[in-house]
Parts: structure tokens; C-alpha cells; sequence
């Protein structure tokens, strides 16, 4: 079992051009699978059946795993079996007729348009680290384009005189993002005098460097995020995608439609983005409720 689960991640890897991070969650999802299949005595997947996978869903949520997280192990188990079926290693499917449980979908972390302002204030412009910081916010809030899309920018991506950022998403799909007049700026600062004294002796055409001149990580601009956030006294809860989702929500709470903001997210289908048409009914009653007076 183990040798087809490498050849299963090997083919998403080439043919679906799925993000590292999307494989690996692939990646963890099937050890855990092939240790349970392991644990009843399966040694094959030809073997498995129905009532095996509806047996290993419902383990999983008795161990207490979130409706989102076994939706997530049917996709993937999905994707798994499929693939195995298609390639006449089995010669059944036994995920045909497994429902993904309905998930509630969460409304989104949003700052508002003075918590992004103390957030993008907050990087120490005078050092090439709070040059670089500043740049990074200036350009997720101006693009709406998520952290791992940042990180893999390389220089030839971004058209300063153009006033545009070409970003790679998921799936390998290409989309051209328009940047402001702020970010520009913050951009072209950090060219002038950020990256190179980061740089050091390192050669890449990466834009975004770390203390050691090589590619930022996403774990090393999660770091620095936090602490932004925490020198802006933003005591929201805050993750990686929360300028993305201002980006979204500040657009839309000023008239943009929801098509192009579709097209900035890099969202293939349209009802993904309609999330946070719910958060700015959400917000826009917070706002009634508070200032009305007769609320």
C-alpha cells in the first residue's frame, strides 16, 4: 500500500500541480488512513469496501476531528481511490457512494480599514527587515494574494511601471492583479535599498528574502505577521490569509463587484467568494446595532 500511495502523490504532484502545502495534507491524511486499514488487517487497497471507509470516517469522528477535516480525508480518499481504479490497481471504488458531510462555513477574520492602517504602520522603515516588512503587508492588502503566492514571487512577476503583479494560484493558474499607488512605492523602496543589503551573496531571482539573503518562508513571514500584529495591538484573532480577506471585504464594502473580486482572489468558482458578501452583512449590521438609536 505504501508504494502506491507514493505513486498517488507523485501524480498529483506532476499532473495536478497542487501547492506543497496541498500535498502534504494529502500526505498526512493517507499515513493516517494506511495505519488504520494496517491496524484491521488490511493489506491492499483492492481490499477495501464501502463499510471499511464509512467505519474509518466515523473513527475519525469519534476521535473528534471537525466536519472539515473529514471532509477533507473523503476528498482525498477520493482522489486516492479514483486514481487506483484508473489505473486498474483495483477494480472497484469504494468511495462511490461516501457523502462529504456538509460544513459550516466560517466567516472570515476581518480587520477593519484603521487595523490595517496600524498594521501597515507598524514595520520599522529605517532597517531593510521593516523595508522588506513593510513592502510584504503593503502588497498582500494591494493584491488580496495569499501568503504562499507571496513568497514564490520572483522578481520578473512584479511590473512597478505597470502597476501590476502577475501571481501564480492554485493549480498553476496565472492571474494579473493591479497594485496601488502605496504598495508600488512600498515595493520599490524595498528594491532600492531592502533586498540587496538582505541579499548578501545568495543569487536567486526570489523578490522576498530572509536575514540569510534566501527565499522567506512561510513559516518565517507567519512569524514576523505575529508580530506585527501584536506591535499594531491587534488583539483579533489573525492568521495568514486576514489581509486577503480585508482585501476582500474593504473592495466589496466599497462597491467593487463580485466578479472581479473573484478574479483578483484567484477564486475558481464564484460561490467561494460570496463568503464575504455574508461578512459585510455581517459588519454592516454591527454597524446599524451600535449606532442607531433606536436599535
Amino acid at each position: 500500500m505504501e508504494h502506491d500511495i507514493q505513486e498517488f502523490i507523485h501524480f498529483i504532484k506532476v499532473e495536478k500541480g497542487l501547492s506543497p502545502n496541498t500535498i502534504e495534507s494529502y500526505a498526512r491524511d493517507l499515513k493516517q488512513y494506511g495505519a488504520y486499514l494496517k491496524k484491521r488487517g488490511i493489506d491492499q487497497f483492492a481490499k477495501v469496501d464501502r463499510s471499511t471507509l464509512q467505519h474509518y470516517l466515523y473513527t475519525l469522528k469519534e476521535t473528534g476531528k471537525s466536519s472539515a477535516t473529514i471532509a477533507r480525508n473523503v476528498t482525498t480518499l477520493r482522489a486516492l481511490h479514483q486514481f487506483l481504479y484508473r489505473e486498474k490497481w483495483t477494480d472497484h471504488d469504494p468511495t462511490l457512494w461516501i457523502e462529504t458531510p456538509r460544513i459550516d462555513k466560517k466567516l472570515p477574520g476581518v480587520l477593519s480599514i484603521e487595523e490595517v492602517d496600524a498594521l501597515l504602520a507598524a514595520p520599522d522603515s529605517s532597517t531593510p527587515f521593516g523595508v522588506r516588512n513593510k513592502a510584504m503587508l503593503e502588497l498582500l492588502y494591494a493584491s488580496g494574494m495569499r501568503v504562499t503566492e507571496l513568497i514564490s514571487l520572483g522578481l520578473d512577476d512584479v511590473h512597478l511601471s505597470m502597476g501590476f503583479v502577475r501571481v501564480i494560484g492554485k493549480g498553476n493558474k496565472e492571474r494579473i492583479v493591479p497594485l496601488g499607488k502605496e504598495a508600488t512605492k512600498a515595493l520599490n523602496t524595498y528594491l532600492e535599498r531592502g533586498r540587496g543589503a538582505l541579499l548578501k551573496h545568495e543569487r536567486h531571482d526570489k523578490l522576498f528574502v530572509n536575514h540569510h539573503g534566501r527565499p522567506i518562508s512561510r513559516q518565517g513571514f507567519w512569524k514576523i505577521m505575529k508580530q506585527l500584529a501584536k506591535t499594531a495591538n491587534i488583539e483579533k484573532d489573525f492568521s495568514p490569509h486576514t489581509l486577503r480577506h480585508s482585501f476582500a471585504t474593504h473592495l466589496l464594502e466599497n462597491g467593487a463587484d463580485l466578479r472581479s473580486v473573484q478574479e483578483m482572489l484567484g477564486h475558481a468558482d464564484l460561490s467561494t467568494t460570496q463568503i464575504y458578501t455574508h461578512v459585510t452583512k455581517t459588519r454592516m449590521k454591527d454597524v446599524y446595532s451600535r449606532y442607531h438609536p433606536r436599535a
